[in-house]
């Protein structure tokens, strides 16, 4: 009998490694162990943006402020919890990679519970996106800057078919960290 978490590969040097909580704010490290119980739960070959971006949502109030209105954010949940049932199906056993980074493949026998090369570069950004603002540790409004950047992720498709502009939310996480509100322009953290 498997376990029921699958282990992630082994750290190799040069690789980009999603599942490294160092760098990550307690907030963002719970962001990713949800993402990681909700690909396990809904049998996913490897954790990828779409499952980052629902983790994200449900638990980072400044994000769903960002994302847009009430009616945007139900519609975006709903393609998120119909991803378990048919929606992310077509995806299943298949990598997400928009083909801007090399796919990294698990070690022999860890295929289950593996980061997609577009969710380990999205997390990646998330914590290089934090350094250049100074702080020790990436949020999530660094994470959903990470998400957002690669036009082919499942992430920005998800978000585009519920009727959420991805450029457009990537414009209004400004350069310092913080985040818009698509509204008032106003900011909805102080960083």
């Amino acid at each position: 009998m498997q376990p029921r978490i699958p282990r992630q590969p082994a750290q190799d040097q040069g690789t980009i490694h999603a599942d490294d909580d160092a760098g990550l704010g307690a907030e963002l490290a719970a962001v990713v162990a949800g993402a990681r119980r909700r690909a396990v739960r809904d049998g996913d070959r490897q954790v990828d943006t779409a499952h980052l971006l629902h983790s994200l949502i449900e638990s980072d109030p400044e994000v769903r402020a960002a994302v847009g209105d009430a009616p945007q954010l139900a519609r975006l949940l709903g393609y998120l919890v119909q991803r378990s049932i048919g929606y992310g199906l077509r995806w299943q056993g298949a990598v997400e990679d928009s083909g801007a980074l090399p796919v990294v493949r698990p070690a022999e026998g860890k295929g289950d519970g593996a980061w997609s090369p577009v969710a380990a570069a999205a997390l990646e950004y998330a914590r290089c996106r934090a350094r250049r603002r100074g702080a020790d540790r990436a949020d999530g409004a660094d994470l959903l800057a990470g998400l957002v950047v690669d036009p082919e992720s499942r992430a920005v498709e998800v978000l585009e078919r519920a009727g959420v502009a991805a450029h457009d939310l990537a414009v209004r996480i400004d350069g310092d960290g913080a985040v818009r509100d698509p509204g008032t322009g106003s900011r909805t953290s102080s960083r």
